[in-house]
């Protein structure tokens, strides 16, 4: 064949492509018949047909295409090696900061109820920040249930106590806002107050019953001078000693959050209508001598079924149950 015959023809469209080796150009198809016999043609055809299969010279990287991400995402969740992934760093605010640093002090002991931080221009001179920013922080940790702030020559910022009300608060904004409703809030309450009964039976001195005793006193008191609505009061109170009894302060609070909201359900009911439960002092002295006599399963019965009635009794009086009596301020005769 001649010399200066294509060493390399591919075939591409109406389009030949010879390599020489003097470089690349393209031939038209009918230039490429000029230049080659039938055989030639032939021997192009075969020779493209062996090299189909042959490794292809290395190429440049080409950058992945989206579809080709999605791939590689699907092959990692099919059992590869996860790959980590990082979250956007979010800077807190300073009183933010300032109120995590006192925080700190109290999860260590350091600080504890009663005493009092430093004045403020010596504690934000400790903390590097204004005393502007410092007040916001205080603000907050008051608004918290953490901080008593006081006016005055002897006043400043102190640790306060802790104060059940807080949980209070936080259980009306749920309702409020529509986390839980009336109903969940009165099965909760049946529920936990259960669980009171057992570890009262269990737990419950001496002391505890003697109070509960005086509790139903003042509630045949009540009843006798016809003072239903101090009589409301009296169940609130009774509720609570009966949780104290239990000696674990987390059910306490629980069982003083939900029964405060229950109250103002039952304090709306009594004083728009009069009504009140017949024979309160009765059912009250047979679910302490029961308790007295730690029988789980006998003050467990009595307690519920005198809850239910409640319920029942509520339950008649739509109003009486609605979200807007749960949230509104303590009347007057319902007494913190």
């Amino acid at each position: 064949m001649p010399g200066d015959h294509p060493a390399h023809v591919v075939a591409e469209g109406d389009l030949l492509l010879g390599k020489t080796h003097t470089g690349s150009r393209l031939f038209s198809l009918p230039e490429a018949k000029k230049g080659a016999s039938i055989e030639w043609v032939i021997h192009l055809i075969i020779h493209r047909m062996s090299t189909k299969s042959s490794p292809r010279a290395p190429q440049r990287p080409r950058t992945a295409s989206p579809n080709r991400r999605e791939r590689a995402t699907d092959l990692r969740a099919a059992g590869s090696a996860a790959v980590p992934t990082f979250k956007p760093i979010h800077t807190r605010r300073t009183f933010e900061e300032i109120c995590e640093r006192i925080r700190e002090q109290l999860a260590l002991g350091v600080l504890k109820p009663g005493d009092k931080l430093p004045a403020e221009r010596e504690l934000a001179q400790q903390l590097g920040v204004s005393r502007n920013v410092l007040r916001e922080a205080l603000r907050s940790l008051e608004m918290a249930g953490v901080l008593r702030l006081q006016k005055g020559v002897k006043g400043g910022a102190f640790i306060q106590q802790g104060d059940t009300r807080r949980m209070n608060e936080v259980m009306r904004d749920m309702l409020s806002l529509g986390t839980i409703s009336v109903r969940e809030l009165s099965e909760a309450r049946v529920h936990v107050l259960d669980l009171v009964v057992q570890l009262a039976c269990a737990n419950a001195r001496r002391g505890d019953l003697d109070a509960l005793e005086a509790n139903i006193e003042r509630t045949e008191l009540a009843t006798k001078e016809g003072r239903l609505l101090d009589r409301v009061e009296c169940s609130r109170e009774f509720y609570k000693l009966l949780a104290a009894s239990t000696g674990n302060k987390v059910i306490a609070m629980i069982v003083d959050s939900v029964t405060e909201i229950h109250m103002r359900f039952v304090y709306a009911k009594v004083a728009s209508s009069g009504v009140a439960m017949a024979r309160l002092a009765e059912k009250r002295r047979q679910f302490l001598a029961a308790l007295s006599e730690r029988n789980v399963a006998l003050a467990s019965r009595l307690l519920r079924s005198h809850l239910e009635s409640v319920q029942r009794m509520l339950e008649q009086d739509p109003g009486a149950m609605s979200l807007h009596v749960a949230l509104a301020d303590v009347q007057p005769g319902l007494r913190r």
